[in-house]
């Protein structure tokens, strides 16, 4: 609760300045950091009860002061993060969503849908702390295909935007994500080498949900052993030219493929002055719509889309849950099943999938009596040993089943089989692996197909 009595704190003698960022407090007032770059001057803006105030300080009690950063802090003067500068007022939330789609339009070349897309992440980054899960907006392509140039337009909207590249030292992005809680905006980030890039995976692979912090071994003052949490969740808008080899990293994007076309002629090549003076107006009204709407978007658990992958299901229904919009939100729909497919499509070329199909054919086949190891291995030699410089093995293909694909195997008659209670898994992995839905003959009790 804010303490106003600045009398009676102006006599306390021990009176702890606390560098602050932004925070919510418990009475509902919301308190954000400003920065004006003409005046090279910081300070807070608070929200409460729908109207707000300008301030230098806000004490919260007579020994704690929360301040600003400093405005000669280097991420600040360098513009390495970004801030409004004082809350502007928009006519409508259709309105506002209007102008962001016309600045990315301006500056930006990607296909129409995607620019309704990054419009409204930029609304969603502002209010994103009220969700428990997001995805990350991703730009593909080669080198001068403008993802560096939608990296600075869209990033440059959202919420306390914090600009790095792929070679950026990880110790510092560490500490920023945790002061700052704003958006991660990285190009180049490839992460394929060293072990610093490592824990650039990490950043992204627990940034996508809340109560996922990293930690990082650091030593105190008096050399004691204190690992640290970071808290690294939040937005995050990354250009790559490759994949990630990690799927489930893959899953956590909405992906703009770049340089699919010839670029726009309306689009400049180089951004003109008044670029960031445009995005820093855009900025101070979407501290308005922060204002406005933090903690009233929530999750709506009635667009959750049972036909696909859950994690596809976690990305985007937050999302889906800041759009009113029901055409839009039917094409984001269509996009998640698209992506639901390539996921089906990516597993059906692993072996996993190569050995779901033999077991599919296995059971349809009147000559199998089980869906034993061995034989399961002859039929996997048969049709797909060519394609492989290892010799198989029975040992090898019993370890993808037990351990890759999780299914149980037991002895039967000095051989070993998958038995019938393993029948519903079967059924479910044919249905992850895009191997289709299977007709098993019917039989009672624990015996082996």
């Amino acid at each position: 609760m804010i303490h106003n009595d600045k009398k009676e704190i102006e006599k306390t003698e021990q009176q702890k300045k606390i560098p602050t960022i932004s925070r919510v407090f418990d009475d509902g007032s919301i308190m954000e950091m400003i920065y004006c770059h003409t005046k090279r001057q910081t300070g807070f803006i608070v929200w409460k009860d729908g109207a707000w105030r300008e301030e230098a300080s806000v004490f919260l009690d007579p020994t704690h002061q929360l301040i600003p950063y400093s405005p000669h802090n280097n991420l600040i003067k360098n513009q390495i993060v970004l801030f409004p500068s004082y809350p502007e007022e928009y006519a409508s939330e259709k309105e506002l969503l209007s102008y962001i789609q016309g600045f990315i339009h301006r500056y930006v070349d990607v296909s129409p849908f995607f620019e309704k897309i990054a419009s409204y992440y930029v609304l969603f980054s502002w209010v994103y702390d009220s969700f428990n899960e997001l995805p990350y907006l991703r730009f593909r392509g080669d080198y001068g295909c403008g993802k560096t140039r939608s990296l600075l337009t869209i990033g440059s909207l959202c919420y306390k935007p914090i600009f790095a590249s792929g070679a950026s030292s990880v110790s510092p992005l560490f500490r920023m994500l945790e002061s700052f809680r704003g958006t991660l905006i990285i190009d180049e980030g490839d992460f394929r080498f060293s072990d610093e890039t490592s824990e650039m995976v990490k950043i992204l692979n627990n940034g996508n949900a809340k109560g996922f912090p990293v930690l990082r071994s650091e030593v105190s003052g008096n050399k004691e052993f204190n690992p640290r949490a970071y808290a690294v969740f939040g937005p995050k808008l990354v250009g790559t030219r490759g994949f990630y080899k990690d799927r489930a990293l893959e899953s956590r994007f909405i992906t703009e493929e770049m340089g699919q076309r010839r670029l726009r002629e309306d689009v400049p090549i180089n951004l003109p002055s008044s670029h960031k003076e445009e995005a820093l107006h855009l900025r101070n009204k979407l501290l308005l719509f922060r204002f406005r709407n933090l903690g009233k978007q929530v999750t709506d658990d009635g667009l959750v889309d049972r036909s696909i992958e859950p994690r596809l299901n976690q990305i985007f229904v937050p999302l889906l849950s800041i759009i009113a919009d029901e055409k839009m939100r039917a094409e984001i729909r269509e996009v998640a099943r698209a992506y639901n497919k390539e996921i089906i499509i990516e597993r059906g070329m692993d072996m996993e999938a190569q050995i779901l199909e033999i077991l599919k054919d296995m059971t349809t086949s009147s000559i199998i009596a089980n869906l034993g190891i061995k034989e399961t291995t002859n039929w996997f030699i048969d049709r797909f040993g060519e394609d492989y410089d290892r010799k198989i093995t029975t040992k090898w293909i019993g370890y993808v089943v037990r351990k890759k694909l999780k299914l149980k195997t037991q002895k039967s008659n000095g051989v070993y089989v998958i038995p019938q209670s393993e029948k519903p898994k079967l059924e479910r992995l044919y249905e992850k692996y895009g191997i289709g839905q299977n007709e098993y003959r019917e039989e009672e009790g624990e015996t082996p197909f």
